[in-house]
């Protein structure tokens, strides 16, 4: 019997895991660096508006499209 095992490694997950690394280390950094100049509250919107657009990207790309229902009947 033939079972076809599909690796965890996969294309999609990887673009998965570089989608949530670089939504949370890009916007870090960033207010980071904006916090450090002086830029404390632009700092934060960065990191807020950098998080919200991975999570929405998250969302549509892999979560939106599953069929997720309940028991019929």
């Amino acid at each position: 019997m033939s079972e076809t095992k599909q690796s965890f490694l996969s294309r999609g997950n990887l673009l998965l895991a570089a989608v949530v690394t670089l939504g949370i280390v890009l916007p870090g950094v960033a207010r980071r660096l904006l916090g450090e100049a002086g830029y404390n509250g632009l700092g934060m919107l960065v990191f807020t508006l950098g998080y919200a657009g991975m999570v929405f990207i998250v969302w549509y790309g892999w979560l939106r499209p599953l069929d997720i229902t309940g028991p019929s009947g």
